[in-house]
């Protein structure tokens, strides 16, 4: 034996083990969508131009860090997000109105004297004197403040104590700092000098333009004296929790610059749960009958190729886990369709393992499968760098669970590789070596050609006979996808257009009908209702007030005697503008970047066609979904981009094979190459759509209503690139060719080296 299946076999143990170690000892850290929580992302408003380069961000993401600290969450985790935008993350938190007004609130906190009270019959506004305000106090009175002698920055620490001796209740121990020790000593010796039951005696402190305490400086306070020793107690009408609420905002600090709420997730634990153990079981039937069709395709390669399978998931894995990448609900779902990535790789080397042994006459399995694995290389490196070219994309356009997917469909994209080209070969070498199987070649799956190819070899069908005939059916199909976005139009989701979207599981089942009467009753007439399941209701509406959402959820409640709210989200009208164009962009960069890939790695006449065939299969994806109604939203963006991707592997396939035909014999018409090609290759197809269409037919089933979606993306996705990559990429190539001028492809752009 040759020394290279050894080192493959080397390689490939130590691949598993080491993936097997950080499997074992590193976790994957879980996105809030799969482990339940709340995420918020707020955007700072810089009052000046001094504030716009993003140092004041960096200071609101310190003084933030110190709330969510204060707010006990466990595992929280705060980032900047650009030049003026922060990720807060809070696991387990299924509340997020209080953590949103805690984070939100500037807690620009003030000391003030005051110099006096105003009549309340005097017109309103209040005229404005210099170095003067005017404020409302906690009964209601007007009074009149000097400017402020301290602010939050000169405070230590403040804590919400109960006063047990006294019997005074709740209050705030606040303590200064520095500089700021004196300056509240002096503020009170001012104050001090005014006789008991005078407003000047009295000290303002205010919070975010509000009065929330205005007490008076004790008698013992002498004149001009002070209040010393650096501390000072902030009493009033307090509970225990808006004592500790105020305390933990003072702790805070301020806020160097307003903040605004533009996007929040909330997931229940449930829902993430379910949503785990849903894509598990997919993942597991899914692989269960894919392993059981390429086995009985390819018989021992295919059993081998199964038990690759199974590394490729380790691999995965453990490069999440290593890379300290979030594991979201859509890149679970990249996860499951990586799988059909790696069946793909297989089937391509065992296909072209075929063709090689049933061509040379002195052809062993063994020869022939090591002439696959060289020959399907090239195939599998142009298909493989489509879908890494589409998961980029999504990783650098996108955002939240989308990026999240874009990582993961990457790692798989790479993890399939390896199984396939290493883990796959080694375990075939060992295995076509042994003696029983030279004896038995049959068992190999490798010494036939198989069904397809042998009737295809009988009958040798000239597909593309009437390429015109396959490109009018196309162009009926785009104009159907085109009346479909026209007379129903699209259902963007709350991603694209900003708003609202709550959704409940109700103890019984609720008429969608009805919950929409009941809602505009109570003020929301333009209240979209949806019911999935048995009990869960979906609310999507414009932007809503924590308030409105709570009247939601009340009569929900009303009509469903109880609801548990199980995600919410929430999008700015700004942050969905923006997505919307990133969409777009997105798209547009996706098919320019394979157009640039194709038309380096093939011709440019190659490469048109297949990024014609990609808008194809992106029209028509998009026409279905107008057709069915189903929403537009970031995970069908994952969607639509991964069938970019997913599309372009058959028509690379098919080209690759052109080409290599036309170096064999360059005088050969482009028609008749195309038509050997497509033939060639439609054994690998077909194999490949069937395993895909089992992983993606369990995520439709068994993965829940939101994978539901995307897993009916793909195999429409699945369907139409299949088509177009023979069909429509394929006959265009021949008209393209036709109007060249030549009907031949020149000898000099096709001496790639295989």
């Amino acid at each position: 034996m040759k020394r290279s299946p050894h080192i493959r076999g080397l390689i490939a143990l130590a691949t598993i083990a080491l993936s097997l170690y950080v499997a074992l000892t590193v976790p994957v850290h879980l996105g809030l969508d799969l482990r339940g929580g709340t995420r918020i992302m707020l955007e700072t408003r810089p009052t000046s131009a001094t504030d716009a380069d993003g140092e004041a961000t960096d200071r609101t993401v310190e003084v933030l860090r110190g709330r969510i600290d204060a707010l006990g969450v466990a595992e929280p985790t705060i980032a900047r997000s650009g030049s003026d935008r922060i990720v807060v993350e809070l696991p387990g938190l299924k509340d997020p109105r209080k953590a949103a007004e805690v984070l939100g609130r500037t807690a620009q906190l003030s000391f003030h004297r005051v110099l006096g009270t105003v009549a309340d019959d005097l017109p309103q506004p209040l005229p404005k004197r210099p170095r003067e305000q005017v404020l409302a106090d906690e009964s209601g009175r007007h009074l009149r403040l000097r400017a402020a002698s301290l602010t939050g920055k000169d405070v230590e620490r403040a804590a919400a104590r109960f006063d047990q001796q006294s019997g005074a209740g709740w209050h705030v121990t606040v303590d200064f700092r520095g500089s700021g020790e004196e300056r509240w000593a002096r503020l009170t010796g001012e104050a001090a000098c005014h006789a008991a039951g005078d407003p000047g005696r009295r000290v303002a402190i205010v919070l975010d333009g509000k009065i929330i305490s205005s007490p008076q400086v004790d008698p013992s306070v002498a004149c001009r004296s002070g209040i010393s020793g650096g501390s000072t107690q902030i009493t009033g009408t307090f509970d225990d929790a808006e004592a500790k609420e105020l305390a933990l905002l003072i702790n805070g600090g301020a806020l160097p610059v307003p903040v605004e709420t533009i996007e929040q997730r909330t997931v229940g634990p449930t829902l993430g749960a379910e949503a785990i153990t849903a894509s598990a079981w997919a993942a597991t039937i899914g692989t269960a009958l894919t392993s059981l069709f390429i086995i009985g395709v390819y018989r021992i390669m295919g059993f081998l190729a199964a038990l690759a399978l199974l590394c490729y998931g380790l691999l995965s894995y453990a490069a999440l886990a290593a890379l300290g990448a979030t594991l979201t609900l859509p890149g679970l779902a990249g996860f499951v369709l990586a799988i059909g990535m790696a069946v793909d790789a297989n089937v391509l080397v065992f296909e072209r393992a075929r063709e090689e042994y049933a061509a040379g006459h002195r052809r062993t399995p063994r020869s022939a499968l090591t002439s696959g694995f060289r020959r399907a290389f090239s195939a599998i490196a142009d298909s493989n760098i489509t879908t890494l070219i589409a998961a980029g994309l999504l990783f650098f356009l996108a955002s939240g669970p989308v990026r999240g997917f874009g990582v993961t469909l990457g790692i798989g994209v790479l993890a399939s590789m390896i199984s396939a080209l290493v883990i796959t070969r080694a375990l075939a070498d060992y295995a076509i070596a042994h003696p029983h199987l030279r004896r038995r070649p049959h068992l190999t799956g490798i010494a036939h050609t198989g069904t397809v190819r042998n009737r295809l070899s009988r009958t040798e069908p000239n597909l593309l006979h009437h390429p015109r005939r396959w490109l009018a059916a196309s162009a009926a199909a785009l104009v159907l996808a085109a009346a479909g976005i026209a007379v129903r139009g699209l259902d963007f989701g709350v991603e694209f257009t900003g708003g609202r979207l709550i959704e409940y599981t109700t103890a019984v089942p609720v008429d969608a009908d009805r919950a929409r009467t009941a809602l505009a009753d109570a003020g929301f007439p333009r209240a979209v209702v949806q019911t999935s399941g048995e009990n869960q209701l979906t609310i999507r509406t414009h932007h809503l007030r924590d308030t409105q959402a709570a009247a939601i959820t009340n009569t929900v409640t009303d009509l469903a005697r109880t609801a548990d709210k199980i995600r919410d989200e929430a999008i700015g009208p700004t942050l969905g503008k923006e997505l919307r164009r990133g969409a777009l962009i997105a798209l547009v960069v996706a098919l320019g970047a394979q157009l640039a890939y194709l038309a380096a790695r093939f011709r440019w006449l190659l490469g048109t066609s297949a990024v014609a065939a990609l808008a194809h299969d992106v029209v028509i994806l998009i026409g279905v979904f107008a057709w069915l109604g189903k929403p537009i939203d970031g995970v069908f963006l994952a969607a639509l981009l991964t069938v970019i991707g997913y599309s372009v592997n058959d028509s690379v396939v098919v080209f690759d094979r052109i080409r290599e035909l036309a170096r064999r014999d360059h005088k050969e018409p482009f028609a008749r190459i195309a038509n050997q090609a497509l033939l060639q290759t439609l054994p690998r197809t077909v194999n490949t759509g069937m395993g895909a269409a089992f992983i993606l037919t369990a995520l439709a089933l068994l993965g829940g209503d939101t994978l539901t979606d995307f897993a009916l993306a793909l195999l429409i996705g699945l369907v139409v690139g299949t088509y177009s990559s023979m069909f429509t990429a394929t006959p265009l190539a021949i008209e393209l060719q036709k109007h060249s001028g030549a009907d031949r492809i020149p000898a000099a752009r096709c001496s790639t080296r295989q």
